[in-house]
């Protein structure tokens, strides 16, 4: 492990979305664990995110991460609390994740709202994104506050993060939720890719939320897409399936600026490599040992 990530307490984990997609499941289903893992650990990770081919038995899982010297660092789900469909299986679900990730020794539960989305809304179809109204950002913002003093009690802590095609993604949108939660008890996760794409400037949204910020997603994005994607209205999943995310450095983030704010800001904890790919057009091994070294560069340089 490179000195700088030793010294200021960083740890790189890799999102297995790079080979196998959680939400277009056809993207990478040819891919077994074993390979994924043993990809990750001769990468030289120290972590991965829970994916959707992982089993979800916490003691097997566990004996399968310690074979490939791999810590589970954070898992997703999805939540509808701005709608509040079916509010009382939402949050019994969200119970059962915050149990399994304490069992895990994971600390951190990646939530994301999909109410009024496109691809996680269970209410049924629709032809675009339906923004919060007052209501909804109540709704939301109580939802949060709830899930997040739950969690505590397990030691899990709730990173929020903004997104794409939901209903929050914009830097407005996200300042709005981090002024109606508890900060005591919800956070933000700062996903990079996220947020250019949401149309804000990362290293800006972070400069201004740093103490909100405990869990990191570093993925680049491609500039000739996300400018096809807007003037076209693409869907996310569509803009997915044409390349609009990559790994870090691939694309035209400014990630020394980025860097430069976690450093003056002294920030500890995981960094996870990610870019919802197509793995027959963009090899998975290949991007990540290239973004793990332009990663580990940018840290030795800004001794982040």
């Amino acid at each position: 492990m490179p000195e700088a990530l030793r010294m200021y307490n960083v740890r790189l984990a890799a999102s297995p979305i790079n080979w196998i997609n959680d939400d277009m499941t056809d993207l990478g289903d040819f891919y077994d664990v074993e390979t994924v893992l043993s990809n990750m650990r001769d990468l030289g990770f120290a972590g991965t995110e829970m994916g959707r081919k992982y089993p979800r038995d916490p003691s097997q899982l566990r004996k399968l991460l310690n074979r490939y010297g791999l810590v589970l660092s954070g898992a997703w789900k999805t939540v509808q609390f701005s709608s509040g469909w079916n509010s009382d299986q939402d949050f019994a679900d969200f119970q059962v994740h915050v149990q399994f990730l304490q069992r895990m020794g994971a600390r951190y539960a990646v939530v994301c709202d999909g109410g009024g989305s496109l691809h996680w809304d269970p209410r049924g179809p629709r032809w675009r994104v339906e923004k919060f109204d007052d209501a909804a950002w109540a709704r939301l913002a109580a939802g949060l506050n709830r899930a997040g003093a739950y969690s505590r009690r397990f030691g899990v802590e709730v990173v929020y993060h903004a997104h794409l095609g939901t209903g929050v993604e914009t830097p407005a949108e996200i300042d709005r939720l981090m002024a109606m939660t508890d900060p005591d008890v919800v956070s933000l996760l700062g996903d990079t890719g996220h947020i250019f794409a949401g149309g804000g400037v990362p290293e800006q949204v972070f400069e201004k939320h740093l103490r909100r910020i405990h869990y990191i997603h570093l993925k680049d994005v491609r500039r000739a897409v996300l400018d096809d994607v807007r003037a076209k209205g693409t869907l996310f999943t569509d803009a997915v399936r044409q390349g609009l995310f990559t790994t870090p450095g691939d694309g035209c983030i400014d990630f020394p600026a980025v860097f430069d704010v976690l450093q003056r800001g002294g920030y500890q904890g995981w960094m996870v490599m990610e870019a919802e790919q197509d793995p027959t057009k963009a090899e998975p091994v290949a991007y990540a040992r290239a973004a793990k070294a332009y990663l580990e560069a940018l840290m030795d340089d800004a001794k982040v």
